[in-house]
């Protein structure tokens, strides 16, 4: 398929700036698969579409401050973002300007420096901060926002899910970002089970697809981790034929990574290069919450083998002509 295929056009002027308040103020379309009907709800409404006994799986990755603003010695100035520890005191980084970094130079940033070591795939830089901890790195560093969010949150934690726990990632599992404590503990007194996984989203989240067949593009590796317990959770559901509602492209691809390796969800960890773009066939996903997503992006791509590329931007012309909010701080679907 052509990366073409999955293009529309969005007014600059509907990419959400800031993030609903409260959360689950935000608006979402409902989107019923099989009969391609939309409805239009509230996020707070979700509860009404959920069943007793529906697990409900979110990704608790919490966002480190990754972005590092400086200088380089001969006083031009330099961007990092931390992609993946290496080391103590040794990062991954892709730095900017690239061309202009290379291995010997020292880049000064607030409260900490680091030496440029080597050039790395990807156009990427391994970076030795002389033996700093992690919590040294991440003090002098912000959270790496989208680029087309322009203005960096006057709260920090609006980027972070309410129940963000381990660090690791680059960019938010945006999708979680319109659940509320009291919103989660409404579904509980409902009867439906809320279970954990992680996976670190990386910065290959920011990157395009650049080849003109998306057969062509290769997926970065991320990190996850799968616990027993919701690995038996989710199973037991299956087997009982209770619906999985999967909430934001992380979680799909962390529970498909792991039924395509295994047949099943099992407790597990490792990197998932995963790419899903239509056809695909899920085994264990059978419901998703998810935002707005980039034209031709490969998560428009994983949202459209899951209810289909025609509905998909049907539903996507719908949204912006009811003027939807779009991408990380803007409104959400519920795919049925």
């Amino acid at each position: 398929m052509k990366v073409s295929e999955f293009d529309y056009d969005l007014p600059e002027e509907l990419i959400a700036q800031e993030p609903a308040v409260p959360r689950d103020s935000s608006r979402l379309l409902v989107v019923d698969r099989k009969s391609g009907v939309l409805e239009h709800r509230v996020f707070a409404e979700i509860v009404e579409f959920l069943r007793p006994g529906d697990v409900v799986v979110l990704n608790n990755s919490r966002v480190i401050p990754a972005r590092l603003l400086g200088m380089k010695e001969t006083g031009g100035k330099v961007e990092a973002v931390l992609i993946e520890r290496v080391g103590r005191g040794l990062w991954k980084a892709i730095v900017r300007p690239g061309s202009k970094i290379k291995p010997g130079n020292e880049l000064l940033f607030s409260g900490i420096s680091c030496s440029v070591v080597e050039h790395c795939e990807d156009s990427g830089r391994i970076l030795d901060f002389h033996g700093a901890s992690d919590e040294e790195i991440k003090e002098s560093g912000l959270l790496a926002i989208p680029p087309y969010i322009q203005t960096y949150p006057e709260n920090p934690e609006s980027y972070q899910t309410v129940y963000s726990r381990p660090e690791g990632s680059v960019a938010a599992p945006t999708a979680g970002l319109h659940f509320t404590e009291s919103l989660l503990e409404t579904l509980a007194g409902k009867g439906v089970a809320v279970e954990f996984i992680t996976l670190h989203v990386g910065i290959g989240t920011f990157r395009p697809v650049k080849s003109e067949l998306i057969e062509e593009h290769k997926m970065h590796g991320e990190y996850y981790t799968v616990s027993s317990e919701a690995a038996e959770t989710i199973n037991k559901a299956k087997a009982d034929n209770r619906r999985i509602i999967a909430v934001g492209t992380t979680t799909v691809r962390t529970l498909e990574s792991i039924a395509a390796r295994h047949g099943s969800v099992v407790s597990d960890s490792g990197q998932t290069n995963i790419f899903i773009y239509p056809p695909y066939d899920f085994k264990i996903v059978d419901s998703l919450v998810t935002n707005f997503h980039l034209p031709k992006s490969t998560l428009l791509m994983l949202v459209s083998a899951f209810a289909g590329r025609e509905l998909i931007l049907s539903a996507y012309r719908e949204a912006i002509s009811r003027r939807y909010r779009f991408f990380s701080f803007g409104d959400a679907c519920l795919l049925l």
